[in-house]
């Protein structure tokens, strides 16, 4: 059975990542950071018998050793780097403060890069050897013509060269990375008046993983699989 882990699957697109995974018949391990609080999901895991709901609190580097330590020996062939923040307080001029700052660098950068650190060997000892980052079309600094979003659009841009940066050292483990853009979605964060509801997002996202050849490894993505410049 393949099996796939997947960063804040409480809500949004984790969750949605979640009901689809279980519904293609793979074993899910889905992180979040108070499952005793994550209704919506202790259902899904009470539904699939091949959902299991693990604490993980990405902004403690404890946190992120200790699932490593407990899924030490298990593969995991599609590692999905879902959780993130919007940095709504830190996206202007005049807002930002290095506390501001610091938090959203913590979630959105600094703990998908150490997610890989601990997790890279249980990825490459998978059939699929995927690390799937989700990141966001105003990451790109070709495509930037309005601004602001500053703590959000730079985050995710270092995010993007993480994953650039793993698809290099991985490559020999025949690992694969993919930072992709899921649209604009009907999430929380999204908000209701986003174009895409997350159900047709996601399904785009792991068809698009998927597909992903170790000579595509490394790329930035759309979910309907156009490039995106750097």
């Amino acid at each position: 059975m393949s099996v796939v882990l997947i960063t804040g699957a409480n809500r949004g697109l984790g969750l949605e990542f979640v009901r689809q995974y279980a519904s293609k018949g793979w074993q899910v391990l889905a992180t979040c950071r108070s499952p005793q609080s994550a209704s919506a999901l202790n259902e899904l895991a009470t539904a699939h018998a091949t959902v299991q709901v693990l604490p993980l609190d990405v902004t403690k580097e404890a946190d992120i050793n200790a699932l490593a330590t407990s899924l030490n020996g298990q593969a995991i062939d599609h590692l999905i780097l879902n959780a993130g923040v919007l940095g709504a307080d830190c996206a202007t001029l005049g807002e930002m403060t290095q506390a501001k700052w610091l938090e959203v660098l913590t979630i959105n950068t600094v703990a998908p890069a150490l997610l890989i650190q601990a997790l890279q060997d249980n990825v490459a000892a998978s059939e699929h050897k995927t690390i799937v980052g989700i990141s966001t079309r105003v990451a790109s600094l070709g495509d930037n013509s309005s601004g602001n979003m500053y703590s959000y659009r730079a985050s995710k841009a270092a995010l993007n060269q993480i994953l650039v940066s793993a698809a290099q050292n991985l490559r020999n483990q025949q690992v694969k990375t993919l930072a992709i853009h899921p649209g604009w979605v009907q999430t929380d964060m999204g908000g209701k008046d986003a174009t895409f509801p997350a159900e047709q997002s996601v399904a785009g996202i792991i068809k698009v993983t998927e597909n992903l050849t170790l000579e595509e490894s490394g790329s930035f993505r759309v979910f309907d699989g156009s490039s995106i410049e750097w």
